[in-house]
Order: structure tokens, then C-alpha cells, then sequence
């Protein structure tokens, strides 16, 4: 760490501001002048080791957190998205983006957000070519809006990265909720549902809907009406996820704030998304899940059992867990279809999990579809040399009544090499076997295997 110069003023300004401190009063504590600080926060000035380890204090968070140069997913994406093609001819080189994600992460995010705006436009020229082809009328509710599903979720997504997915506002008020349930006699459900009547006065109807809805929410009524076909894990989140809209309003609300999208439609889905991340808390309160997920050694079965939750609940509450001395292993997340879509990613462990398109062939999300239902362990080695050890399981959603289909997931869950002997399914490998390594990319439009067989027709 002495050896390394640490330029990472960014990230030192965000904390500072999500702390509500002032440059004069956090250049007090440190000792320094605020002039200094403001040059440490342009990247001019580099960190000692004396003021990182001051700086690691006062925010309460890991040094190694901290000193970590560069904001690696952002990283991540900025190289797949300049191995597009029309960027081959300018010579980037995965230093140069590595220098901008130090220097100036904002102009990267940037960046970001306009390829993204490009593709949404990209895909609603296409639309429309497509309908001129066949004869029909241009119909521009089909072509798709500027805030799609697609594009809000990235953007939530690098939200949830940016935050490591833990949010302590929002573990504090499922915490005062649960003290205010009755949770003996009928559970969670039973004890959610008379909560919500009793505090909200939200009335909860389960029945039969239609077109294989979950739910219905009326929102001015105050009628949350749940689909009699959904599990009870799946009715519980709902419940909970709906409840937390009211629970847990003031801490909803201050996040999105901070957030700072400035539209309305985005915020609306951060608030699912928040919404959602409450729900978890309430069906695995923080402590008690965390301390029984070090017991069994991340059995995911054992947790869905004791706290009655879904195997990606599980997997996806599992990342959420870095309270400041009290943190789980750092694991990666990823969901995809199985046409290889990737529809959540989030990455604690440093994995580059890709922005566009889908995974590397290789990865072990794709192999499980083959054996549906069944733990697929991995061990993986990425180009730049690390290692990683990752689980992935197929799941299946949707109403399951006759002639209504069913949509089928990949669930991947991993972390760093070092942290396999903590997980139980490390019992099923022998670690010390090099040759059960299986080297992966990241996707194959960057991957810089070339000797590698998908690439072979």
C-alpha cells in the first residue's frame, strides 16, 4: 500500500457528501488544509497511507474498500462497450479506460448513459424497419420510449453497485417493523397482513386474477389484491414489498433523493426496487440471517428452509450483507433467460459481468440448464488472473396451473477463490486441482482468449 499512489478523489467526495460533511470540517479531522482536500478530491494530489487509514475511520469502511484505485464494474463496462466495433479504429487500450474510470468516473458514467440512450434508439429504428418490411403501419407505442424497462433497470442496477446493495436506512425499518408483528400462531403472512390493516389500514385480498397476474395493487384505495396461484414465499415478498411503500416511506423517499435522477419513471422504479430490498430484510432480518448463513456455511437450502424464502431470494439477500463489522463474503449475482439475457448483475467479488449481451459460454449459468434444479460448482479463472468459485442453479417462475407456460433462470452466485472453504459446496471440489479450473472471459466480443474453442467454428 506504501508503494502505490491513491488517486481516488471521486469516491472520497461521494462519501463525504453522503455523510453531509463539508470539505473545512472533514479536512479538520484529517489534519489537513481544505485547499488540500480540494486537490485530493480533483485527483491532483495523491492519498498517504496516514490519511487513507484516517479516511477509513471517519467513514467507517474497510481500507482495502477505500483503496481500491478504480471503480472496477465501471471499468468493466466501459470495456465492452468500447470493443463494439465502431470503436476499433481510435486504439483504445484497456489502460486508457482504466486512467478515465481514476481520473474522471463521471465523464465514464457518462459515457455510459449515452451508448445506452444510442441502443435504446438503435432498437426503435430497427422496430420500425421491421414493421415498414411487413407491410404495416409505423406504430410508435411499439417501438419502444425512452425510459424502457431495459434502460431504467442499468441504470438501477450501477445505483445498487454504487451502494455495495446495502442500504442500512432501509435494515433499520424492517427491523422496527418486525418488533411490531405478531409473529406467533399463523406466521409471517398472517402477521404482515394484520400490520398492514391495522398500521396503513391496506386491505389484503388473495383470488384468482386474471391474464396470470401476481398482483393488484390500488394504490388511492388502499387494496392490495394477491393471486391465489402464487407460493408463499412469493406472497409474503409481495405483501412485504408492498407494506415497505408505507413502512419504510421516509427512507425510501431520502435515498431516491439522494439518488438523484430527476425522472419521475426512474424513481418510481427505484422505489420497487427499495421497496423490494425491504421485503428481504423483513423475511431475513439482518443479524439472524447472517449469523445462520456463517453456521451452515452458505447452504442456500438450509437458509430457504429456516426463513421460508426462494432460492434467489436467498442467493440475492446473501449480497446484500456488508454492514461495517458485520459483513458476509463479498459475492457476485447473476440472473440470465435461458437465451443467455442477463437480467440482474450486481459484483461484490470483482468478476466482470457484462453490460451487453450475454456471458462467456464457459460460465457455469448456461451449463446448469442442462441439469435443472441441481447445484453446478464451478472453479473459474478470468484473463487478468483471477480465480473465483461460483454456484449456479436453474429456477422456474410462473403460474403453475395447465397451459400456462413457465419462464426458466439461471441463478449464479460466487466470490473470490480465497473465500471457497467459507461455502459449503467447496466440499464437492478438490480446490488444490488446478486442472478443474475452467478459464472464462468476460463475453466473447472482448475476451482475449483467442485460442479458446467457442471461438472455433
Amino acid at each position: 500500500m506504501a508503494q502505490q499512489t491513491l488517486y481516488i478523489g471521486s469516491k472520497i467526495k461521494k462519501l463525504r457528501r453522503d455523510k453531509n460533511i463539508n470539505q473545512k470540517n472533514l479536512a479538520l479531522e484529517l489534519g489537513i488544509s481544505a485547499s488540500y482536500l480540494n486537490l485530493i478530491e480533483r485527483n491532483r494530489r495523491g492519498l498517504t497511507v496516514s490519511l487513507l487509514l484516517k479516511l477509513a475511520d471517519i467513514f467507517n469502511i474497510d481500507v482495502s474498500e477505500l483503496s481500491q484505485n478504480a471503480d472496477t464494474q465501471l471499468s468493466n463496462d466501459l470495456m465492452e462497450l468500447l470493443g463494439n466495433d465502431m470503436f476499433a479504429d481510435i486504439g483504445i487500450t484497456n489502460q486508457d479506460i482504466t486512467d478515465l474510470t481514476i481520473e474522471n468516473p463521471e465523464i465514464g458514467k457518462a459515457f455510459i448513459r449515452l451508448y445506452d440512450k444510442y441502443n435504446i434508439g438503435l432498437k426503435k429504428y430497427q422496430n420500425a424497419i421491421e414493421q415498414f418490411a411487413n407491410g404495416e403501419g409505423i406504430d410508435a407505442n411499439k417501438l419502444g420510449n425512452e425510459n424502457s424497462v431495459e434502460y431504467m433497470s442499468e441504470l438501477i442496477s450501477d445505483f445498487i453497485q454504487q451502494n455495495s446493495n446495502y442500504f442500512p436506512s432501509l435494515e433499520l425499518a424492517a427491523e422496527r417493523v418486525r418488533l411490531d408483528i405478531d409473529l406467533m400462531g399463523e406466521g409471517l403472512f398472517q402477521g404482515l397482513k394484520a400490520f398492514a390493516n391495522n398500521s396503513f389500514s391496506l386491505r389484503i385480498l388473495t383470488s384468482d386474477l386474471p391474464n396470470d397476474e401476481s398482483y393488484k395493487f390500488d394504490r388511492e384505495i388502499g387494496l392490495l389484491n394477491i393471486s391465489s396461484f402464487l407460493d408463499n414465499q412469493s406472497s409474503i415478498f409481495c405483501l412485504a414489498e408492498h407494506i415497505g411503500i408505507y413502512a419504510a416511506k421516509n427512507e425510501i423517499d431520502d435515498i431516491i433523493e439522494k439518488a438523484d435522477f430527476e425522472d419521475e419513471h426512474i424513481n418510481d422504479y427505484l422505489e420497487q426496487t427499495l421497496s423490494r430490498y425491504f421485503a428481504a430484510a423483513i423475511m431475513m432480518p439482518y443479524d439472524d440471517f447472517l449469523a445462520r448463513a456463517k453456521e451452515t456455511r452458505y447452504d442456500i437450502d438450509l437458509l430457504s428452509h429456516t426463513f421460508n424464502a426462494s432460492f434467489e431470494q436467498v442467493c440475492h439477500r446473501l449480497t446484500s450483507l456488508q454492514k461495517p463489522g458485520a459483513k458476509a463474503i463479498p459475492f457476485h449475482f447473476v440472473r440470465t433467460d435461458i437465451a443467455g439475457h442477463i437480467s440482474k448483475r450486481f459484483s461484490l467479488s470483482g468478476i466482470k459481468i457484462p453490460r451487453y449481451g450475454t456471458a462467456c459460454p464457459r460460465w457455469n449459468i448456461y451449463a446448469a440448464f442442462m441439469q435443472p434444479g441441481k447445484i453446478n460448482v464451478q472453479i473459474s479463472e478470468t484473463p487478468d488472473g483471477q480465480t473465483y468459485f461460483c454456484i449456479a442453479r436453474t429456477i422456474t417462475k410462473g403460474v403453475r396451473r395447465y397451459g400456462k407456460p413457465l419462464r426458466h433462470f439461471s441463478i449464479g452466485l460466487g466470490c473470490k477463490y480465497m473465500h471457497a472453504k467459507s461455502m459449503i459446496y467447496s466440499d464437492s471440489v478438490n480446490l488444490k486441482d488446478t486442472s478443474q479450473i475452467v478459464r472464462i472471459g468476460a463475453t466473447c466480443p472482448i475476451c482475449q482468449r483467442y485460442d479458446c474453442t467457442e471461438h472455433k467454428v
